[in-house]
């Protein structure tokens, strides 16, 4: 009996997909539901310092592994954003989560957008979207301050060939310390290479290709629920230029906060800001 108590309680932490893909969920608190969605290439422990002051407001804060990343499993497949989209809803309906306030981190807003238009925004009273991806990162001919294709191959032959050093890189511009060396501590920057190290390859790549390929502009009138949109001035991962300021024009009910300064991971960067932010607006 003891055995099996303790693998019940184990399983609580997991949510099966409908490809029995299973995704690790951190659930915090009661109260009205608040689910963060993570970036790449990193997990949900990245919202730590959001979701304790959220539950500590009096909010249940969930957060959970993108498939192939952190605890979750690892599948070949379903990476695009249809199929993360579904996980979304399958985390939302396995949590009985209703009048959500579903906020997605750069990589994360693409989910935020497709369950809008996918899933039709069911049980969403809210949304959030910080240094966000949307609507579209790729340089096309309709899309000009996209980002080249060349870059993002420039990405993935990296990533293939030390991804290691690819991320010492990555998260230096990510946290912005290439230009505010005081902006992230060293320990920091370990603890984000080590938990992007935890994800596969595979997961890792193929989202890279769907978040520089997926145009979400198509999904933006899906967003019929109020949306605060945060996005740094200096990021240089996801230029607000090319995203949040050409988001905050297609989503009806957006606010955009620009944090002046401020570079990609805003989670960690400007925390105590981020959470001020993330809760006057859930308050209300």
């Amino acid at each position: 009996m003891m055995i099996w108590l303790h693998f019940k309680a184990n399983r609580m932490n997991f949510v099966t997909t409908s490809d029995n893909t299973q995704l690790y969920v951190k659930d915090w608190g009661s109260g009205r539901p608040v689910i963060l969605i993570h970036g790449w290439p990193l997990s949900a422990d990245s919202w730590d310092d959001q979701s304790l002051a959220i539950a500590e407001a009096g909010y249940r804060a969930i957060s959970y592994d993108r498939r192939g990343f952190g605890r979750s499993s690892q599948p070949w497949n379903g990476y695009g954003y249809d199929t993360l989209a579904d996980d979304l809803a399958a985390v939302i309906e396995q949590t009985g989560a209703k009048d959500v306030t579903l906020v997605g981190f750069s990589m994360g807003g693409g989910e935020v957008a497709r369950y809008m238009s996918r899933h039709g925004g069911k049980a969403v009273a809210q949304t959030v979207l910080i240094s966000s991806i949307l609507p579209f990162r790729l340089k096309t001919s309709d899309n000009p301050t996209g980002t080249d294709q060349a870059a993002f191959d420039a990405t993935a032959l990296a990533l293939k060939e030390d991804r290691p050093k690819f991320l010492t890189g990555f998260f230096n511009k990510f946290f912005g310390v290439t230009t505010h060396p005081e902006a992230v501590s060293e320990e920091t920057l370990q603890w984000a290479r080590g938990v992007s190290l935890q994800a596969s390859l595979r997961a890792t790549l193929a989202c890279a290709k769907s978040f520089s390929s997926t145009d979400f502009r198509p999904d933006l009138p899906a967003f019929k629920v109020p949306t605060r949109i945060i996005h740094g001035t200096e990021d240089n991962i996801v230029p607000i230029e090319a995203s949040s300021r050409l988001a905050a024009k297609g989503i009806a009910q957006s606010e955009l906060i620009e944090y002046a300064g401020a570079p990609h991971g805003l989670f960690a960067t400007h925390k105590n800001r981020l959470t001020h932010h993330l809760l006057d607006f859930i308050r209300r």
